[in-house]
């Protein structure tokens, strides 16, 4: 059965809430600095926010800065996909291999990535390098256990009829992993993109690099509250696009999947 009643309605309403979310949080914002609930020494008023957040349009060192640090979040997260897609399904396709991993993979996935700017910056100093270990680190992990899931749900009578026609590991991977997994694999690529922009961001914020988050510092070390709440609403922006540009390669990937397809069973 397919769900075709009420589609139009909700592609069109859907981003009503949000926006609608988005001004209420700014009026309360706008509000309480106003009304004096908020000293505005530390929070300015959201409008005020909202006009060096426009000025920083045509800024050039600005777009230089958002430049650099999608860059190193792209980089970032392009290798950290990459060795989590391979390694989760060498590791998830062999029970011999789980069981080996399995502790050092929940040794090594809790520990925070901002616990190893240190060693980043000894073994790279301030460089791009220092920021991409601490992003693929991040990202790695959210999209390596995604993989791994999706390996392990592979239908035994499908895994079993490939043995039976004797297709080879590469068959199998192809037209039996692959397809199993990939709704998994693009979780994890939405969840790590998330978790690789922050992490960019945080290690511009304290080790430097020319990005966003460097900018972000700056204006707290100068005192411009203005331009600091507005360049943080901007990182916050960032965040929303990436989200909604992971959603449509997700769906656009998944188009055949039935989450995407709006089908559900009779």
């Amino acid at each position: 059965m397919t769900r075709t009643g009420g589609l139009p309605g909700r592609v069109l309403i859907g981003p009503v809430p949000g926006l609608l979310g988005i001004a209420a949080f700014l009026g309360a914002w706008e509000v309480a600095v106003r009304g004096g609930l908020v000293d505005d020494r530390y929070i300015p008023p959201a409008s005020t926010v909202l006009v060096a957040a426009v000025d920083y349009l045509d800024d050039g060192v600005f777009w230089r800065a958002v430049g650099r640090t999608l860059g190193a979040w792209a980089l970032g997260l392009a290798i950290a996909a990459t060795a989590a897609v391979v390694l989760g399904i060498l590791i998830g396709s062999s029970g011999v291999a789980r069981r080996a991993t399995h502790s050092t993979i929940e040794f090594l996935r809790p520990i925070p990535s901002v616990a190893l700017i240190p060693l980043a910056v000894l073994v790279y100093g301030t460089s791009l390098q220092s920021t991409l270990l601490l992003v693929i680190y991040a990202a790695f992990w959210q999209i390596l256990i995604q993989v791994l899931y999706g390996v392990q749900d592979v239908d035994p009578v499908a895994s079993d009829t490939a043995v039976s026609y004797r297709f080879g590991r590469i068959a199998r991977v192809r037209y039996l992993v692959w397809p199993s997994a990939l709704p998994y694999v693009m979780t994890g690529l939405r969840l790590g993109a998330a978790v690789a922009l922050i992490l960019a961001i945080t290690a511009e914020l304290v080790i430097g690099g020319g990005g966003l988050g460097e900018r972000i510092a700056l204006a707290q070390s100068g005192g411009a509250l203005d331009k600091l709440y507005a360049l943080i609403v901007i990182t916050g922006l960032l965040g929303v696009a990436v989200n909604l540009v992971m959603r449509a390669i997700e769906r656009r990937a998944l188009a055949w999947h039935t989450s995407v397809r709006g089908e559900v069973p009779v």
